[in-house]
């Protein structure tokens, strides 16, 4: 693929994750750029990564033809207004991974006419194992779409909505999904205990059902439905816990959960849109 030079406005951990995924999948450091408004913090990340990096955020612009917008969404639109010119200027593809902030707001912000693509990468994107949900304005190129396909398939999998509203639809199933698993986690190590097992015991096994689980279902053709089944055999152990979990609601308790995180996200999206 071709390397074009990237710059991260904005280094905090998600960032960090982006390009240091990257970085070992063999992208040249030299050309990933990173601002922060820490020297130290800058000398930190040269260090570490080897990568370059300014206080300068015009300069940024001026040598990248991705610019990744790693800033809360609180800061997006002075960010934004205040480079409007230079990004008019170098017209580099933007990629925001900021929740909330839609591509019209981005696109008014920076002056009109980029490429966006709007980013909803999840937590576990810090551990290579992420989940993004993408979507594209029309102005994105194939070859924009192709190069940031491969910047977040370093962190995990990638999902193309057609869409933005979808992206709503990711937040509630990757982006915040990962608190739903670690709350499961959090009862079956607690319900563990409760049954006689030390808190350690309990915790190993847990974490590594889930990881097992979740490998099995990745690497089977088979969807999940059907794996739960496999497992159950009739009148067994695992029948009778899967029936209390059917008898209590769970199935209609994630949607109800997950259909809130979504409205929720699209509450959030109007009010910082405005």
């Amino acid at each position: 693929m071709h390397q074009p030079n990237l710059a991260f406005i904005g280094a905090g951990n998600m960032s960090q994750a982006i390009f240091g995924g990257l970085i070992k999948q063999g992208y040249e450091a030299h050309r990933i750029w990173a601002s922060t408004r820490t020297p130290e913090k800058l000398i930190s990340l040269e260090q570490k990564y080897g990568i370059v990096t300014s206080t300068d955020n015009q300069e940024l612009i001026r040598n990248a033809e991705v610019i990744i917008l790693g800033v809360k969404p609180q800061g997006m639109q002075a960010l934004l207004e205040e480079l409007a010119e230079e990004l008019q200027n170098k017209r580099p593809l933007l990629i925001s991974v900021a929740a909330g902030i839609t591509i019209e707001a981005l696109d008014r912000w920076s002056g009109g006419g980029l490429p966006i693509i709007r980013c909803m990468p999840n937590t576990p994107s810090l551990v290579n194992t992420g989940a993004s949900g993408l979507f594209a304005n029309s102005t994105v190129n194939d070859q924009q779409r192709q190069i940031t396909d491969a910047i977040f398939k370093a962190i995990g999998i990638v999902s193309w909505v057609d869409n933005e509203d979808l992206i709503d639809a990711v937040i509630a199933v990757s982006g915040s999904g990962p608190a739903y698993y670690f709350m499961v986690m959090e009862a079956m190590v607690s319900a563990g205990e409760q049954l006689g097992l030390s808190r350690e015991d309990a915790k190993q096994l847990t974490l590594q059902t889930a990881l097992g689980a979740a490998r099995m279902a990745q690497q089977s053709e088979l969807d999940p439905g059907e794996l739960k089944r496999q497992v159950m055999s009739p009148g067994g152990t695992t029948e009778q816990a899967i029936l209390s979990f059917e008898r209590e609601g769970l199935p209609q308790l994630f949607e109800n959960a997950m259909r809130r995180c979504k409205d929720r996200a699209a509450e959030m999206a109007a009010e910082l849109n405005q």
